[in-house]
């Protein structure tokens, strides 16, 4: 039975002999003697990129590495009426096709063969298939772009982006440029014409192409499945429909066989993720899964899916222990009576993805976990229930399946990497686990619940982020470094032991830049009245400035000794004071200068209009001495208006301004 297809949509099924003869077999071998390849010289079956992403996270090359020994191949080949199919050096075997048994007699008759097994029956001659049934099509709503917001995504997608707060991670100019995705599926139909995909074709996007199932370069005369996946990543049609990633390159492989279900697919799948391997790709996103065949004697049980027997969990296992980030399906079983997830979504360390609707509501196909060994599965939830997608009837519409959940999740992960090319991949994987809905109480049904990356993007800024503070003669300087792009800012605070809570001290503006990059700063603090003690300061920097998203983050607290008294070294101003400044306010920001001699932790402002109305209010806190706020004022009529700052409930002082 066909896995691939979203639910509700026709599957195909084949009629066969369950006792026919196999025409596909997997050769496996004991070792990989007498190869030419080493360890020491990996440029040689490995690109530079590959080979960066090893040294960059410390990822060691191994046997698994080395190609298959070229000299069994050859041997193999060399046996009359015998075809060689794929080559996987990870779990050093190939692919053969014949129907001669005494081909069979012969390879298990050579010293270096560990075993040869029968993986699929007669392969089908089929007609090319262009994909599965109807896709419905979204009637045309039109929605106001969202100010502020980099892509016009158009109503369907920007519901699904805003579920994860992943327009944050494009506005900030994490698009998933520089990054490549190898996307393995069951054929890429007509991506190379279809508008959808306009961008990514005239870009160069698409790196490379391979047919694993006809052994050729061309993928787009096959099977949509893989075209529809492709487009929840890489559409761009402004007010219409944008990916999640659509500034990503893609490696589009085809390994599945739509017109029979056999092991020798998942061997493929594992030979696919080589090649992504081997190429330098950092994600990989598949919504292929399997558990029945067409020979019921091939078929998985569920103790299978424990992360280690089946061949394509071995690969997926092994593609993410090369230090790729792997998304895999979950399955569209949940309401039938297989109920489970299927392979390879049991595989160790991959992310695998349910379906959900945009209301947050999970879709009753998609599959349940457990793993057979007992892990959370699957992992994280994403746009799945009538998802938005391209057809292959050429039109953007919707459709049901943890298949579109899958890379939708996947692109929004190749963005946030993006932002922490210092962290590895596992680290990717924890924080989008963190950032879920349910991560405080994972379940079997959503796993750690919907991601939010947002949520996650500042989970990891914490980590990357360093402050340190020193003090000489009474004055303190902060350092910090973080990733910024212009609009975000830093606020400094300090806290002394005479303080209750932290107290706000100080601004900083991001560097300019449109593209999130590392920056350092420094803040000095003149220490005008502390006695010897511990001070502690702390950087918080607010990433998301608009009034509807306002988030900030706390980078980290650094502390310095005061050794001796810091006298007070200037006259106390003892008044209590406040100005605006203009007055009249003639722009939409009022600046309030507010001086008091103390400091005041819970700081409230208040802006009234004259029948005593409250139009506005700021919660702030302040040091000793001078300090500027600024009230955003575009909701303000032209007008006069009081403004008045209480401290802890009670009132200070009272201003009145004039609005033009």
């Amino acid at each position: 039975m066909k896995r691939i297809a979203p639910i509700l949509l026709p599957l195909l099924f084949v009629a066969f002999n369950s006792e026919a003869q196999f025409t596909r077999y997997v050769v496996k071998f004991r070792n990989k003697g007498n190869n030419p390849y080493s360890i020491a010289n990996p440029s040689a079956y490995l690109s530079s990129r590959s080979i960066e992403r090893r040294t960059r996270y410390n990822i060691v090359i191994d046997s698994t590495d080395l190609p298959v020994t070229p000299g069994y191949i050859n041997q193999v080949k060399a046996i009359p009426n015998v075809t060689i199919l794929n080559v996987s050096k990870w779990l050093n075997q190939v692919s053969i096709q014949t129907t001669d048994p005494n081909a069979i007699n012969s390879i298990n008759n050579l010293p270096f063969v560990k075993s040869v097994s029968g993986i699929a029956a007669r392969h089908i001659n089929s007609e090319r298939i262009k994909g599965p049934g109807e896709v419905m099509k979204f009637e045309n709503t039109k929605v106001q772009k969202v100010n502020g917001d980099y892509y016009d995504y158009g109503a369907n997608s920007q519901m699904e982006i805003q579920m994860h707060h992943g327009e944050f991670l494009h506005n900030i100019g994490l698009r998933g440029d520089a990054m490549q995705i190898a996307m393995i599926d069951a054929g890429f139909y007509n991506y190379n014409t279809f508008k959808v995909f306009d961008s990514i074709n005239m870009n160069g996007q698409v790196l490379e192409t391979w047919d694993f199932v006809a052994r050729e370069s061309s993928v787009a005369e096959d099977y949509s499945h893989g075209m529809s996946c492709l487009s929840t990543i890489a559409a761009n049609l402004p007010g219409q429909f944008v990916g999640m990633a659509p500034k990503a390159g893609f490696y589009l492989y085809r390994t599945e066989d739509v017109s029979s279900e056999y092991p020798i697919e998942e061997h493929n799948w594992v030979c696919a993720a080589e090649r992504a391997d081997s190429a330098g790709a950092d994600v990989i996103s598949s919504s292929l899964g399997y558990t029945t065949f067409d020979d019921p004697s091939l078929s998985h049980t569920y103790a299978d899916l424990n992360g280690h027997t089946t061949m394509a969990a071995i690969g997926a296992g092994l593609a993410a222990k090369k230090g790729m980030l792997v998304f895999i399906g979950a399955g569209n079983e949940g309401s039938t009576s297989w109920h489970y997830l299927m392979t390879p979504a049991d595989a160790d360390s991959v992310l695998t993805v349910g379906a959900v609707g945009v209301d947050s509501i999970r879709g009753n196909f998609s599959s349940y976990g457990p793993t057979a060994d007992g892990r959370i599965k699957p992992d994280v939830m994403s746009a799945g229930v009538k998802a938005v997608i391209e057809s292959a009837g050429n039109y953007v519409g919707y459709s049901n399946g943890t298949s579109y959940a899958c890379p939708k999740m996947a692109g929004l992960g190749t963005c946030l990497w993006q932002a922490f090319p210092e962290f590895n991949n596992m680290t990717i994987v924890d924080a989008i686990k963190r950032s879920g809905s349910t991560a405080n109480h994972p379940t079997d049904s959503i796993g750690y619940g919907i991601p939010d990356m947002k949520l996650a993007f500042t989970t990891l800024l914490r980590q990357f982020a360093t402050s340190q503070a020193t003090e000489n003669n009474c004055t303190a300087t902060i350092n910090w470094t973080s990733k910024d792009i212009s609009g975000m800012s830093y606020e400094i605070e300090r806290k002394t032991v005479s303080d209750a809570d932290y107290v706000k001290i100080g601004e900083v503006n991001a560097a300019d830049g449109s593209f999130l990059s590392v920056h350092s700063y420094q803040f000095t603090n003149v220490i005008t009245s502390a006695a010897a003690e511990i001070i502690s300061y702390r950087v918080k920097q607010i990433v998301d400035s608009s009034a509807e998203q306002f988030t900030t983050v706390y980078l980290d607290t650094s502390t310095v000794l005061l050794k001796n008294d810091c006298g007070i070294t200037a006259p106390v101003d003892s008044t209590t004071k406040i100005t605006v400044a203009p007055n009249p306010v003639v722009d939409n920001s009022i600046t309030l200068i507010v001086h008091t001699p103390g400091s005041i932790p819970s700081l409230l402002i208040k802006v009234y209009d004259m029948e005593g109305r409250l139009m506005l209010q700021q919660k702030e806190s302040k040091a000793p001495g001078k300090a500027v706020f600024h009230i955003p004022a575009s909701t303000l009529a032209r007008g006069k208006y009081t403004i008045t700052i209480y401290s802890s409930g009670s009132k200070i002082e009272t201003v009145k301004i004039l609005k033009l």
